[in-house]
């Protein structure tokens, strides 16, 4: 994949939360929700509980630029990704926030083996 493919709409941001699972760390919260696509997708969201206008977009950009270097050598293809900030991710180093995405990508990854979709 050349770059990073969005989720487009509210619609997917609402199917990862309702029939999703997720996987909660200090840095960020990651939902997966399978799609059947032939290709994986990306969702960011930064609510106002993350911090002012600077620090969400900071918190954006950290979690977008580790999409671009973690997420995207181990994301499933038919796959919607959805990461949502916390308050500690402008603050959290970079190697503990990519400890986070291996940790959460590796639970997130067996729950769907599993069929477990809870």
């Amino acid at each position: 994949m050349t770059g990073l493919v969005s989720i487009p709409s509210r619609a997917g941001f609402l199917a990862a939360r309702a029939s999703g699972i997720k996987a909660v760390s200090a840095g960020f919260v990651l939902q997966a929700v399978p799609t059947g696509r032939d290709q994986w997708r990306l969702g960011l969201t930064a609510s106002k509980k993350t911090g002012n206008a600077v620090r969400r977009n900071r918190a954006r950009r950290r979690l977008r630029a580790l999409a671009r270097t973690e997420l995207a050598a181990r994301a499933r293809a038919g796959t919607d990704y959805v990461i949502i900030a916390r308050h500690g991710t402008v603050d959290r180093s970079w190697s503990d926030l990519t400890n986070d995405l291996d940790k959460a990508l590796g639970y997130l990854h067996r729950q769907l083996d599993k069929g477990n979709l809870d």
